[in-house]
């Protein structure tokens, strides 16, 4: 069977990369799941998506998808798959927040939207897996988004043009509030019987938060160590089963262990020094927060970004696990953030306990563009997806 191609192009956006593909480009939604695993290399056992343009770790397993927006308030439409590296998985359950950094400039550059050429523009997104709106901020020069500037990101080598990301009114992205589980605090259930405490929010994303020393783990650990300790992994993948039963997204663990991608999971600690995977050492005072992911399985090098305005939301939540681990002083409109990649800021801004958006800013870059090439034999059987 000869090779499918297919437009597209490839950016990476914050800490991440993806395939990105106008909606029209695209067969029917049924075929996607199928498509996107053959255009990424999965499932591939070796866990390194030789075989496609996928990288081996979460966050260089996504697809997005852009086109013309179904809602009046917003500009486009995008939607986010994350495709299992070595299983058949590709989910559609939540946002990429590093990835829509990416979004509006792709919009704009494909004419998919008009802005000036020159200037600042908004390009205003409605991620369609969430179901809320995104202000994205960025600088255009000669007709196109500026990838030049003066701004580091860290666990990204070199600079970059800002990217301002406003998610609009981010609580509540399953219909259930922003604590799903019904208290700031909740005692999940373990299969040895015991009990760990978790804070469960849903702002950006569905995550659950941890303490580090509940599980006798390390918060300042390198992702690698993390994903090579097998019980700490298989622990953190048991507390966010349970913890997606208590915020209703799945039914029962094993639908839970389905979807992939919500809610995520995090250790969070008191701010101490720690040292970053480049090898800078990070203060304790440069933080206000340790906080070490797993996303899809793995350990993030840095942290998704949907993740963090999670984690800033769940900072406003008065006694919860992450409002005790803040640094005395620390603001939850500008929190700073210690992942493995170095120091994050996010905020989120509140009003009589609402959250009204939570803000952070990223850079992105075109790497590619033209066809990605595909085998058609692999792209249309039946898929396996979690919706």
């Amino acid at each position: 069977m000869t090779l499918m191609r297919v437009p597209a192009a490839f950016i990476r956006g914050g800490t991440s990369k993806a395939v990105v593909f106008r909606r029209s480009d695209l067969p029917e939604e049924a075929a996607w799941p199928a498509l996107f695993r053959a255009v990424l290399g999965s499932p591939d056992p070796n866990g390194r998506q030789l075989d496609g343009m996928g990288g081996g770790i979460s966050s260089l397993s996504k697809i997005c998808v852009v086109g013309p927006s179904s809602r009046a308030d917003a500009d486009v439409d995008y939607t986010f798959a994350q495709v299992s590296v070595t299983g058949t998985t590709v989910d559609f359950s939540g946002n990429c927040g590093n990835m829509s950094s990416a979004i509006g400039p792709f919009a704009v550059e494909e004419g998919l939207v008009s802005a000036p050429a020159n200037g600042q523009t908004v390009v205003r997104i409605h991620n369609t897996n969430s179901g809320k709106i995104i202000h994205s901020r960025f600088e255009m020069r000669d007709g196109a988004a500026v990838v030049d500037g003066d701004f580091a990101l860290p666990g990204v080598a070199g600079t970059g043009a800002p990217v301002e990301l406003a998610f609009q009114d981010p609580a509540g992205t399953r219909g259930n509030g922003l604590l799903p589980a019904g208290a700031a605090v909740v005692e999940l259930a373990l299969s040895d019987g015991g009990t760990i405490a978790a804070t469960a929010v849903d702002s950006a994303t569905p995550a659950v938060f941890v303490r580090a020393a509940d599980l006798g783990a390390d918060c300042g650990a390198l992702p690698q160590d993390i994903d090579a300790d097998a019980g700490l992994m298989a622990r953190l993948e048991e507390v966010r089963r349970a913890a997606s039963v208590a915020m209703g997204i799945a039914p029962d663990l094993e639908q839970a262990g389905a979807i992939i991608a919500i809610p995520k999971i995090a250790m969070v600690g008191p701010a101490d020094a720690f040292r970053t995977l480049a090898g800078e050492s990070i203060a304790s005072e440069g933080h206000d927060i340790l906080v070490r992911m797993i996303s899809a399985g793995q350990a993030h090098r840095a942290i998704p970004i949907t993740g963090a305005l999670a984690l800033a939301s769940a900072a406003t939540v008065e006694g919860g696990i992450v409002a005790d681990c803040l640094s005395d002083g620390a603001d939850a409109g500008r929190l700073r953030l210690g992942t493995p990649s170095g120091v994050i800021t996010v905020g989120a801004e509140t009003q009589d306990g609402r959250i009204l958006s939570a803000k952070v800013i990223r850079t992105q870059r075109r790497l590619m563009e033209g066809t990605v090439c595909v085998r058609g034999s692999l792209a249309f059987p039946k898929a396996e997806t979690a919706q």
